[in-house]
């Protein structure tokens, strides 16, 4: 389950750190919580709650930090999972396009419509590089209390 969740940290479909924190909580139950007790996992939660935060906030502000419309935010989802069957190039490429033809679809202007998907780009690529590192904190912190 964690290295499936920690594949879920770039790909959108997938709840990446939850998954992975689920599989620690497993691990740590069939450990009979020897090893990773639970102030351990009650940190590891702390991780999980942040990265959820990061998920939905880090794309929606970027967007919002130019003014998207509803439009330009719902595109850049519909892209991002759109982007799943065009991988790896696609989950790029995905949030961008859905951004800009959200904005298009709006009534705005290329030039706008361009600068809306290009914030929503990095706001994801922000997120994303967030949710890593989060990833190997707690992946790091896991192992830790496993074998310290």
């Amino acid at each position: 389950m964690m290295v499936v969740g920690v594949a879920g940290v770039v790909l959108p479909v997938l709840p990446g750190l939850p998954l992975t924190f689920a599989g620690m909580v497993l691990a740590a139950w069939a450990g009979g919580f020897e090893q990773v007790g639970w102030v351990s996992l009650s940190l590891l939660g702390l991780l999980t709650l942040l990265s959820v935060v990061v998920d939905f906030l880090s794309t929606a502000l970027g967007a919002k930090r130019v003014g998207a419309s509803r439009l330009a935010i719902f595109g850049s989802v519909i892209g991002t999972f759109a982007g799943l069957f065009f991988l790896p190039l696609g989950l790029f490429v995905g949030p961008f396009a859905g951004a800009l033809a959200g904005e298009l679809l709006h009534g705005r202007k290329v030039g706008m419509a361009t600068k809306v998907g290009l914030a929503t780009w990095v706001g994801l690529v922000a997120g994303m590089v967030l949710k890593v590192g989060l990833a190997f904190a707690m992946l790091g912190l896991f192992f830790v209390a496993w074998f310290y």
